[in-house]
């Protein structure tokens, strides 16, 4: 399988290929991915959205090799994860990819820089001089360097957190409800910083969330149901409340409409 490219010339960050996992057998075998096929240009930014069960988290995971799927194929630019050994998923994920989670898992004794430092020192990687101070410039955080987690707010912390993300200049973040823990105006300002990473800097984003005012924030939305791609919203010239009720509007629909039939694997418009 060779990488697609985006029309604008984009080379995808990550795609799925008829992505399956199933957990449990027999009778009490749930689906959690139903053969998706899913493409994430680099450059851009994806929110995920879905009923509860509808295997957003299943699919994060997937494509960020936490988990392997059952069937089908999962790839990070041009390296297929199936082929991958445990010991060389690891050093993917610490190589190539950027993790920012709801509950920070920020080290408790370390402080903001020595936080941010370490997937390069994990990764056993020079640390040029000023590249954890820029990454912590980023985020705005470089006079609190020295803070441990709880000497900083909730905000703070996400923001060590995404600054420890783009440290090792990542192919894709992967962020699991980022601002799940956050009240409404420290999550714009995280999910503002997560905007201008991708606008600024071209890093993709791929975002699952429940909130449709953090998801209007995306490029793009991709709704799951039942383990499968159920629709699609691509960001237009609304202003960023419109789209929020656009989104909250279609995920509503989504949420009443009765399950649907198993199908064959849907292309969406995202997959290039």
């Amino acid at each position: 399988m060779t990488t697609t490219t985006h029309p604008s010339g984009l080379r995808d960050a990550v795609q799925l290929w008829a992505v399956a996992k199933t957990y449990g057998s027999g009778e009490q075998a749930v689906a959690a991915l139903d053969r998706v096929t899913l493409a994430f240009p680099r450059g851009s930014f994806t929110a995920i959205m879905g009923p509860s069960g509808s295997g957003k988290s299943t699919l994060l995971q997937c494509a960020a090799g936490l988990d392997r799927p059952g069937d089908g194929q999962v790839l990070i630019g041009e390296t297929e994860l199936s082929r991958l050994t445990e010991k060389q998923l690891t050093l993917l994920r610490r190589e190539r990819i950027g993790f920012v989670f709801q509950a920070f898992n920020l080290m408790t004794a370390l402080t903001a820089a020595q936080n941010v430092a370490l997937p390069l020192r994990l990764a056993g990687r020079r640390i040029e001089p000023g590249r954890v101070e820029a990454a912590l410039d980023a985020v705005g955080l470089r006079d609190r360097a020295g803070h441990r987690p709880g000497e900083l707010s909730g905000g703070q912390q996400q923001r060590v957190a995404i600054a420890r993300a783009l440290v090792a200049d990542p192919e894709v973040i992967f962020a699991d409800e980022p601002t799940g823990a956050l009240d409404t105006n420290t999550s714009r300002e995280v999910l503002g910083l997560l905007r201008r990473v991708v606008d600024a800097h071209r890093q993709t984003v791929i975002m699952v969330t429940h909130d449709p005012v953090a998801a209007a924030y995306a490029d793009r939305v991709v709704y799951l149901a039942d383990g499968r791609i159920a629709d699609e919203y691509l960001a237009d010239r609304r202003d960023h409340g419109e789209r929020a009720q656009v989104i909250a509007a279609r995920m509503a629909h989504l949420e009443a409409a009765p399950p649907a039939p198993a199908a064959a694997p849907v292309r969406v418009k995202g997959a290039w």
